[in-house]
């Protein structure tokens, strides 16, 4: 097991953090120029990044043929269960997985009032982060947005705003799910929970006119997207 200490001074180097956020945003294979040419750093300076995120296990590294002959060349990408620091050592996933069996046993009534449970959170959440900052609602759309993306950053909620006869809408894709070990046994759980928390945050920032979620992990697809029709 990795010492957390370890972790969290890797991630400390903000040029390194801001490496690894970009690789849970982009589930694909990097090579060091490809980090290097993104970040605009000498390709040395990304080979040490990408070796120190590999030391605590946030990234992974192999070798891949390029298909233009001559040896394998070294890739490197995030691992779909990122890091957990914890210490002293405890088990959430252990937990997690309890209380979904329980749900899952329990049927559609269980399922309804943990998702009561989740959208209060999901609210709550906001609510202390707009408390936090001294912010009173209501807020310019932007700042809205700003407080939405960041109040999950690491996860990889990244919004892409359309505008369409005086409605926006959000497209919000979720590339590094929180629950992604639990989607194969208890998918429809998992993502009935995280979409309640995730609708009780966009609740209390905006209007909503329609919230639906088009592509999923559950079903194959690399990433959620969830679109969201908001009144500002």
């Amino acid at each position: 097991m990795i010492h957390p200490i370890k972790i969290t001074s890797t991630l400390a180097d903000e040029t390194r953090f801001s490496i690894y956020e970009y690789m849970l945003q982009h589930k694909k294979h990097f090579t060091v120029q490809n980090i290097a040419d993104e970040f605009k750093i000498h390709s040395n300076v990304a080979r040490l990044h990408l070796t120190k995120l590999a030391e605590i296990g946030a990234i992974s590294s192999e070798y891949l043929k390029t298909g233009k002959g001559g040896r394998p060349g070294r890739v490197y990408k995030v691992k779909q269960d990122g890091i957990t620091i914890s210490f002293p050592r405890r088990d959430h996933s252990l937990l997690l997985k309890w209380s979904l069996d329980l749900i899952a046993e329990l049927g559609e009534v269980a399922l309804e009032k943990a998702n009561q449970l989740s959208y209060e959170d999901g609210k709550l959440f906001i609510q202390e982060l707009l408390s936090e900052r001294k912010h009173r609602l209501p807020l310019p759309f932007e700042e809205k947005i700003k407080i939405l993306t960041n109040s999950a950053k690491l996860i990889g909620y990244i919004p892409e705003i359309k505008e369409h006869d005086n409605t926006k809408t959000i497209i919000f894709s979720i590339y590094n799910c929180p629950f992604h070990d639990q989607i194969a046994r208890h998918g429809k759980i998992v993502c009935s929970l995280h979409e309640s928390y995730l609708r009780g945050q966009v609740e209390v920032l905006f209007k909503t006119k329609v919230f639906s979620q088009f592509e999923s992990m559950l079903h194959s697809c690399d990433f959620c997207n969830y679109k969201i029709s908001i009144h500002e």
